[in-house]
């Protein structure tokens, strides 16, 4: 889990919520998958009524081909890790030149 996480903040998605599934036609798991493994950054931070820790926006659009805030996932923080940035960009290391 992220603590101090902000928005503008890039992470990386590490896992998928066990509870997230595909149903009637919405490929929500499908789509959760395809964001392991990648960079994020962080659109918005809520708390929920409910829940002991808040959830996490990420624009996902570009997992699926199309602009990034075309698709958002809302996510738990303990599925995300810190991106180490770069001291020359805003961007992760790893994604730089892709």
């Amino acid at each position: 889990m992220i603590k101090d996480m902000k928005v503008g903040d890039w992470v990386r998605v590490v896992g998928v919520p066990h509870d997230v599934v595909d149903k009637d036609g919405i490929n929500t798991r499908t789509i959760f998958e395809k964001c392991v493994g990648r960079f994020f950054r962080v659109e918005a931070i809520e708390q929920v009524d409910g829940l002991a820790y808040p959830l996490i926006e990420l624009h996902v659009g570009r997992v699926l081909g199309y602009e990034n805030y075309n698709d958002s996932v809302w996510i738990e923080p303990e599925y995300l890790e810190p991106a180490k940035a770069s001291a020359d960009s805003r961007e992760p290391e790893s994604k730089q030149g892709t």
